[in-house]
């Protein structure tokens, strides 16, 4: 049923729908008949919903920042698992990877060549040389935070620092693309470019997601398509910027035994940070990083 200028606006905020979204609506209808994907209004977070999710963020990143602290040679990954459990229900929230689908730990803890949804495990025992990505998702009352981030073991190579570093910077350069009425395109020509002007790969399978009131929604946010493609961003989006980035083949497979590790097929490392991102009216904010 189509909105009246003068009914209150579909966001929620008690304002007529003519002083509210009804200009950006027009706007991003424009678009849908250039033929570009856009987001439906169940995408875009309202204020209320961004101050809960900012919420989680609090306890996602606190727990990031302990691992930052303890991690160090000699540590297993079940214990960076146990500092983020119990830092998280120490603060209220609940760790939303334990038990989704059937994994069966509270963080995901990526060692070397494995490229993603490590699981934690007494067994592995961190070495010097190592690098880890230790993704974290938080829920607080229902709202969702998720953010990532790569730990340098001891005395690691400078071609594995080298990687972890422009990670990062694709990472960066992906968030610089991120503003209203660009494209999600913008922000994966930048990552993957800047991948491959590095000599390193993309991974394709595996990419981003809408975040928030659920651990995953839409849109899917690949990192491989071009300027001008992809769903068009507009104020109230929210998604992870997570790239994928592998020293050597783009290939990668999952363990068959598990069905949740995810490794790259030449055995060369990869590279993960997360940044969960709001775009806002006039540009974008980091939420979870």
């Amino acid at each position: 049923m189509k909105i009246g200028r003068n009914d209150p606006c579909w966001c929620g905020s008690g304002r007529k729908y003519k002083q509210c979204h009804e200009a950006m609506d027009k706007k991003i209808e424009f678009y849908a008949r250039e033929g570009h994907a856009v987001p439906r209004h169940r995408m875009l977070k309202t204020p209320e919903q961004v101050e809960k999710i900012k919420a989680a963020a609090v306890i996602n990143m606190a727990c990031l920042d302990a691992v930052g602290e303890a991690i160090h040679e000699g540590m297993s990954t079940e214990e960076i698992n146990t500092l983020v459990h119990e830092k998280t229900i120490s603060m209220g929230g609940i760790p939303a990877p334990l038990n989704y689908e059937g994994f069966p730990k509270s963080v995901c803890t990526s060692v070397n060549d494995q490229v993603c949804h490590g699981i934690p495990s007494e067994d592995v025992i961190l070495k010097s040389g190592d690098i880890i990505n230790v993704d974290c998702t938080t829920i607080l009352n229902g709202y969702y935070a998720d953010s990532s981030r790569m730990f340098l073991i001891g005395d690691v190579s400078e071609e594995k620092k080298r990687l972890v570093e422009v990670t990062k910077e694709c990472c960066d350069l992906g968030l610089a693309e991120v503003k209203p009425w660009n494209f999600l395109g913008d922000m994966a020509y930048a990552v993957h470019t800047h991948a491959e002007k590095n000599g390193y790969q993309v991974v394709r399978e595996i990419g981003g997601h809408g975040v928030g009131v659920d651990f995953h929604e839409e849109p899917w946010v690949g990192y491989l398509s071009n300027k001008g493609e992809d769903m068009l961003l507009v104020p109230g989006m929210m998604f992870t910027i997570e790239p994928m980035i592998n020293m050597g083949t783009q290939q990668i497979f999952t363990d068959k035994e598990n069905g949740w590790e995810v490794y790259t097929a030449d055995g060369l490392p990869s590279a993960q940070w997360e940044y969960q991102v709001l775009v806002t009216e006039d540009g974008v904010e980091m939420i979870s990083w």
